[in-house]
């Protein structure tokens, strides 16, 4: 009876062990089993031009956007959580009389837009908040950047832009999940991998390829240094792995965004874990959703590190395995990192 009670008690420990370390477990899982080496997904290569990429506000983002959505020809597909220009707006309506102008948006935001046929909006509690276009089925326009007034103007934010026939095939097929109306699941991507001017690319959509255990996959790689910059950051496997890499040497310098201060936030494990974290500088929002590693790969879309981003909503990111890449967003990064230099908050 005294043994049979003893195997009570260890098992139900056991449950509950792994019960409260769910999270921890279905990353490491999921990293392994979809994003480690025992996966050999087929991988595209194709030859094209250099990618475009933006910084807001200095960069002009919408004048940049529109100018690739009006050299659309045949089609303009868009999944896009906050539509607020009116200039924008007034581009997607011109080009809606002569091609394929089709419009996702998050139900918070529809209104906006309401009076536009090409549009619809996702009907789920969690949010739509990628933030993408496909031009002509053969270029793709996604990052941080909504286009709105202060995404545009105040805040800081991102984009890219990539002439890719295999980056928009990607896209389009998450495109048309959401636009029949198919929101927070979906098919994993296909082709999860594409080379471009011999250049690695990784394409995740969320909540159905796993995004967070990918972006913890890339940082178990990190050698040398880790910059972030991040709106919203509570996911606690991405910041327990952030803790691990500073404890084996690697240089974690990160900057958050001050409006999300709150008790979730990854901010103050690692602050007391030893890491270099500041809150931003920017009076309005530091909208960025960056990962630097090794000054050679940039993880970078609409996904902020957060469990809802994860689990719940309509999201995208790229994980760009180039150094030239890299090198922009670090000088990115050094910006929004001098700007944050003397930030405290009060209590």
């Amino acid at each position: 009876m005294r043994l049979r009670a003893k195997f009570i008690t260890t098992l139900f420990l056991l449950i509950l062990l792994v019960i409260l370390n769910w999270n921890t477990i279905k990353d490491w899982a999921n990293a392994t089993s979809i994003t480690g080496k025992s996966v050999a997904p087929q991988v595209l290569e194709e030859n094209t031009t250099e990618p475009e990429v933006y910084f807001c506000p200095q960069d002009d983002c919408i004048g940049n956007m529109i100018a690739w959505l009006d050299a659309a020809q045949q089609s303009i597909h868009c999944a896009i959580y906050d539509i607020g220009l009116d200039e924008l707006k007034q581009k997607l309506l011109e080009k809606s009389k002569t091609i394929d102008v089709k419009i996702v948006t998050d139900n918070d935001n529809y209104k906006k837009v309401s009076n536009m046929t090409f549009v619809k909006k996702d009907g789920t509690k969690g949010l739509m908040h990628n933030k993408f276009c496909i031009l002509d089925g053969k270029a793709v326009w996604t990052g941080s950047f909504n286009p709105t007034e202060r995404d545009n103007y105040k805040n800081n934010n991102n984009a890219v832009f990539y002439q890719s026939r295999f980056l928009a095939d990607a896209y389009e097929a998450e495109f048309a999940e959401m636009w029949n109306k198919s929101f927070g699941k979906g098919d994993k991507t296909k082709n999860p991998v594409v080379i471009i001017n011999g250049i690695k690319i990784e394409v995740c959509f969320a909540p159905e390829d796993w995004c967070a255990s990918k972006i913890i996959y890339e940082l178990q790689e990190a050698n040398k240094s880790i910059e972030f910059m991040t709106f919203s950051f509570t996911h606690d496997g991405i910041g327990k792995q952030l803790i691990e890499r500073f404890k084996n040497g690697v240089n974690v310098k990160g900057v958050f965004e001050t409006s999300q201060e709150n008790n979730f936030t990854e901010y103050y494990p690692l602050k007391s874990a030893g890491l270099d974290v500041r809150w931003d500088g920017n009076k309005y929002n530091m909208h960025h959703k960056v990962f630097i590693i090794d000054n050679s790969t940039v993880i970078t879309g609409s996904f902020n590190p957060t469990a809802n981003a994860e689990e719940r909503n309509d999201e995208n990111l790229l994980i760009i395995h180039d150094p030239a890449m890299a090198a922009m967003f670090s000088k990115e990064f050094e910006k929004v990192w001098g700007e944050a230099e003397n930030q405290t908050l009060t209590p």
